[in-house]
């Protein structure tokens, strides 16, 4: 029995150790033989194509590119809407029509330095009063200025409010045979007031530097100057007519280089008009003020007090100065140049010592 078991035992793990049975192949069914159909007709397709886009020589034909359409273009407004657009975005319709510092009452005659003729005519008026009925300006010696050509006019600064550029602007205007323009450089610091700066532009003044002088020069322009500066109309009355150091004598170097003569003018009665008695200066530096004068009726009046006395004004032209034995390089001597300006300061003086020894009266000259 033992012995049968045992045999049993054997064939049974002989029949686990067999090794499992090769599984029967499967035929292709019909929808695979389909597929293989179909991948070798759309190989032949490409092979077909393939062939067709080569030449006789068997290089490749490369098709050529398709032209591509031009861009359609919007229509075209009517020429005068064009016109228009264009010169509403061009700069110089705003210059034209406000003016270079954004005023509406600008006239197309505005010149580099702000000159606008048109405000000048419309307060001429107020000027011309001045200068007729109020101050009575009295003229002597105009003979001396030329009646064309390059020139300059140097002159004493008077007054706490300097009416003197616009009065020797009027003067010769209106008294000269040849009634010429005068254009006067003024103080820098009157270009820093917003209304104040671009007034005075529009009247006639030019922002005093050596280039905007060395500029009217060469155009032949008659050009005023006030080499005292601030330090003319900022004296106190105790030093009135009493001149006033002329700065390094820079109206003789533009004058050197630009082959100049000189003309000395003496305006006596600007100091009277608002006699500073005294002047505040530590605080006013803040805002951009050099100093707050201190007059007879400002500031007690206020704004009232800065109105002028209707002081007799007499404006006196002197003997010309050549400079014509001097050559241009002679601006760079600094000795030489500051013996002409002190000449041309001596010159002034003495008219100014002997008008006012002269005059009977502030009032009626």
């Amino acid at each position: 029995m033992t012995e049968a078991k045992g045999e049993k035992k054997k064939k049974k793990k002989k029949r686990k150790r067999s090794p499992a049975r090769s599984p029967r192949k499967e035929q292709p069914g019909p929808n695979v033989a389909a597929r293989v159909h179909e991948f070798e007709e759309r190989l032949d397709r490409m092979i077909d194509a393939r062939e067709r886009d080569r030449g006789s020589d068997g290089t490749p034909i490369v098709p050529a590119p398709r032209p591509t359409p031009p861009p359609s273009r919007p229509a075209l407004p009517p020429d005068g809407v064009i016109d228009t657009a264009r010169e509403l975005l061009s700069a110089d319709y705003y210059l034209r029509k406000w003016g270079r510092i954004g005023l509406r009452n600008r006239s197309q005659e505005v010149d580099d330095f702000g000159h606008d003729p048109v405000y000048e005519r419309r307060v001429l008026p107020f000027f011309e009063f001045l200068y007729e009925k109020y101050f009575r300006v009295e003229v002597h010696g105009l003979e001396n200025v030329p009646a064309e050509g390059r020139c300059l006019l140097v002159a004493n600064h008077s007054g706490t409010i300097p009416f003197d550029g616009i009065m020797l602007r009027l003067a010769v205007r209106r008294e000269h045979p040849s009634h010429r323009d005068v254009r006067w450089l003024a103080e820098d610091v009157i270009f820093h007031f917003p209304f104040l700066g671009s007034f005075t532009a529009r009247v006639g003044a030019v922002r005093a530097c050596q280039e905007n002088g060395e500029r009217l020069l060469r155009h032949d322009a008659l050009v005023a100057v006030f080499p005292e500066g601030m330090k003319g109309i900022g004296k106190l009355f105790r030093d009135r007519y009493k001149l006033q150091r002329f700065g390094r004598g820079g109206f003789v170097k533009l004058c050197l280089r630009t082959r100049t003569p000189v003309v000395p003018v003496a305006i006596v009665g600007g100091e009277e008009t608002n006699p500073m008695l005294a002047r505040v200066e530590y605080l006013t530096r803040a805002v951009g003020i050099p100093y707050l004068p201190v007059t007879p009726t400002f500031p007690a009046l206020g704004p009232l007090g800065l109105l002028p006395a209707p002081t007799k004004w007499k404006i006196l032209f002197g003997a010309p100065i050549d400079l014509e034995g001097y050559g241009a390089e002679a601006a760079e001597d600094e000795v030489l140049v500051g013996r002409l300006a002190e000449r041309v300061r001596a010159a002034i003086q003495g008219t100014l010592d002997r008008a006012v020894s002269e005059r009977r009266s502030v009032w009626f000259g």
